[in-house]
């Protein structure tokens, strides 16, 4: 594993009055809760983002050749770089424009934190994300360096989860009954069908996705762990991002059936679960206000679970 390098304020200063006549104008300042310091603020329009080691500086070169290849196919927009380059040996850097907006806390986006709420026109734009990135070739993907990744069990998932939602009732954090709607037969069911992989952008429920005021998604930032894969994982991100009806009704939109909508969905609530217990046991506070939240939205009911709650 390659160690870490973390820029300074000098560095990341001389790195933009290189790059920009302007020096970057009066804001240069690292983004809200990146430990590292790795990304950063470049007045209103840019973002800078330094790859910390050699290792991430391989993903962003190939991040940055893969949101030239899916860009024409997605509604939503994808930032741009202006300039890339590196800022000390093998260490890459890319200069992005900024995507005016909530969330994108990675910092191509318009600040840090979860995206505020979606309205109907932005689960428009949602379904729009997941319909493009069927439609982006995934051998050209595979060729730039995406790797393939094999569909996870849900079942092997369930019972993880299960323990964990017992670790949970004990911090008073989750009723551990409402995990019994997932039986074994019912993990089995939405066991993943088999078929052509497709691009997945694996990253959504990380703060990818920019908001604007109105609720519409105007960006998705973060490609580097995109994978080629199964496309139900990003039904699962977006219902630990937006909630599980937004999710749904998007998944719906872009011609998803019902049992891969479920397999998202539960693929997002036992995640949430099992990283909440996670971080409770390693005591790590700056991410459970979180991972709570994504809790929370994951286990949000849908339309079914609302009919049936009401008819029994």
């Amino acid at each position: 594993m390659t160690q870490a390098v973390t820029p300074t304020a000098d560095t990341v200063r001389r790195l933009v009055r290189s790059l920009l006549p302007d020096g970057g104008g009066p804001r240069i300042a690292p983004v809200t809760g990146d430990a590292e310091h790795v990304t950063w603020f470049v007045g209103a329009r840019h973002v800078l983002r330094l790859a910390p080691d050699r290792e991430a500086a391989r993903r962003q070169r190939r991040e940055l050749r893969l949101r030239d290849l899916v860009r024409p196919h997605l509604v939503v927009a994808v930032p741009v770089s202006i300039a890339h380059g590196e800022w000390a040996s093998g260490l890459t850097y890319t200069l992005d424009t900024l995507i005016p907006g909530e969330g994108g806390g990675n910092g191509a986006g318009g600040g840090p934190g979860a995206p505020q709420g979606v309205s109907a026109v932005g689960e428009a734009d949602l379904a729009g994300l997941l319909t493009g990135l069927r439609e982006v070739p995934v051998r050209q993907a595979e060729a730039l360096g995406v790797p393939r990744a094999a569909p996870r069990s849900l079942e092997a998932l369930r019972a993880t989860a299960e323990r964990a939602a017992a670790q949970l009732a004990k911090a008073d954090e989750f009723d551990p009954a409402r995990l019994h709607q997932l039986t074994a037969a019912a993990a089995a069911q939405l066991a993943p069908q088999p078929g052509a992989a497709f691009l997945v952008h694996h990253g959504l429920a990380d703060e990818r996705l920019v908001v604007s005021a109105d609720g519409r998604v105007r960006g998705v930032v973060g490609w580097a762990d995109a994978v080629a894969g199964d496309p139900t994982e990003d039904i699962a991100g977006l219902a630990l991002a937006v909630g599980a009806p937004a999710a749904v009704r998007a998944a719906t939109l872009a011609g998803y059936g019902a049992r891969p909508c479920l397999r998202g969905l539960w693929l997002a609530r036992c995640d949430a679960l099992v990283r909440l217990a996670q971080r409770l046991r390693h005591h790590d506070e700056g991410r459970l206000v979180a991972l709570r939240a994504q809790l929370v939205r994951s286990w949000e009911p849908i339309l079914l679970e609302r009919v049936t709650d009401e008819t029994e």
